[in-house]
């Protein structure tokens, strides 16, 4: 590889963005008079300060840190809002929420949660970052005037089964995972519905009827705890042409994920069943944090394939997808452990590096016109193989994206 090709490949190399928010002090906290132990700094969004002892104090730096007064759009704005332009590029995105049981997951991905199905995410200033990305993807897409189709699927990941949440109100069918042999990498989930959505409204519906389906159960940790991890999947298919005419599929996609409370089981009060599942989900996200691990140190395999949440997200860790992380945590004593713990886990996701590609392939009309063009060739070998005149670099590694286009070539050759 030339010098001028390793340093493209470093430019398009990008490194998890990772974020931390801290909730406030909660009731629980404040009955038993547990001690501030998360510092931050007036004018330093970036640094935090974590008191293990009275003379051992260990420091953190990541790319913002949210404190106890951060409000519902400002994480957004930071977190998510740059993503849905990357979306609308045709990058995949994927934004993980990972932390303690009770530290604010679910909140600051999804809000506070509403029984009726009505458009009040949207001006409620607790909606979290899947409301208000919707809102804004939906907003972008009316101002650009784009054709375009808007797909979401909403699945759990519960006890290492994984469950549709838009299926049938009654539906709880396990679904099956099938390695994709034309995408390496990549997954299909067997019958998982993907429901085509023509305005905000509609996703809000959708959300929280699948919010409604999750999995939970009251623990000493939380009222209201998760016990799945979600996965809430926007895909925005866009046609444009190019500058000479020509017809590209633009395909984004964006992974909106609540992982499950990373809780210790003793400490939270699960027994029996839900201590065995508390078993499974630390046995998931055991595993991403040995992905993590691996990753960082570059190691030669890496374990996605341990766990479902590992496989279905491989492409967010060290893959094509711009990632972001955002830990929560409590800022008290008695949460000192998890609290470490959590922000050990989202320093070492910080290390990884992804290597984001924009999706793009032709549309059929296009694609003829490549292929009539082929056909015509001298030289078919070399046509495939130098840049080409339409809208795409014909070459290698752009046809490794369009198996369609190779195998026609083939078969016509």
């Amino acid at each position: 590889m030339s010098e001028v090709k390793r340093r493209e490949m470093r430019d398009k190399n990008q490194n998890i963005q990772v974020f931390v928010r801290i909730r406030p002090v909660s009731s629980h906290e404040k009955a038993a008079r547990s001690p501030i132990v998360v510092e931050t700094q007036a004018g330093n969004n970036k640094e935090m300060q974590v008191v293990e002892k009275s003379s051992l104090t260990k420091s953190f730096n990541f790319d913002r840190v949210f404190g106890t007064n951060s409000k519902q759009v400002d994480v957004y704005k930071v977190v998510a809002a740059p993503l849905v332009d990357e979306v609308l590029a045709g990058y995949n995105c994927t934004v993980f929420a990972y932390g303690q049981t009770g530290t604010g997951k679910t909140f600051t991905m999804e809000g506070e949660r509403h029984d009726e199905l009505s458009s009040s995410w949207e001006n409620d200033p607790y909606s979290g970052i899947i409301p208000r990305t919707l809102s804004h993807l939906f907003d972008e897409l009316r101002i650009q005037e784009v054709e375009c189709t808007v797909r979401v699927s909403f699945i759990e990941i519960y006890n290492e089964d994984i469950y549709d949440l838009l299926s049938g109100t009654d539906d709880t069918t396990k679904l099956r995972l099938y390695d994709d042999k034309t995408k390496k990498g990549s997954v299909i989930i067997q019958g998982m519905e993907e429901v085509t959505v023509h305005n905000k409204n509609e996703v809000y519906s959708i959300l929280a009827k699948g919010s409604l389906k999750r999995q939970t159960a009251a623990t000493l940790m939380n009222a209201h705890s998760s016990r799945s991890h979600t996965i809430f999947s926007i895909t925005v298919h866009i046609k444009e042409n190019t500058d000479d005419g020509e017809e590209l599929m633009k395909i984004g996609k964006l992974n909106l994920v609540d992982l499950a409370g990373s809780e210790n089981i003793g400490r939270s009060g699960a027994v029996e069943r839900r201590a065995r599942e508390a078993g499974n989900i630390n046995q998931s996200l055991l595993t991403l944090g040995r992905v993590i691990t691996s990753l960082v140190e570059r190691a030669p395999h890496i374990p996605y394939r341990e766990s479902k949440l590992t496989r279905l997200l491989q492409d967010s860790l060290g893959g094509r997808t711009k990632t972001s992380f955002i830990a929560t945590i409590s800022p008290a004593a008695a949460n000192l452990e998890e609290t470490l713990s959590t922000l050990d886990y989202a320093h070492r996701a910080k290390i990884i590096t992804n290597r984001p590609e924009v999706n793009q392939k032709l549309t059929k009309k296009a694609l003829l016109k490549v292929i009539i063009a082929y056909l015509s060739a001298r030289n078919p070998i070399s046509f495939l193989l130098r840049p080409h005149p339409t809208c795409l670099e014909i070459s290698w590694p752009v046809l490794t994206t369009y198996p369609t286009l190779l195998t026609a070539a083939a078969w016509l050759d």
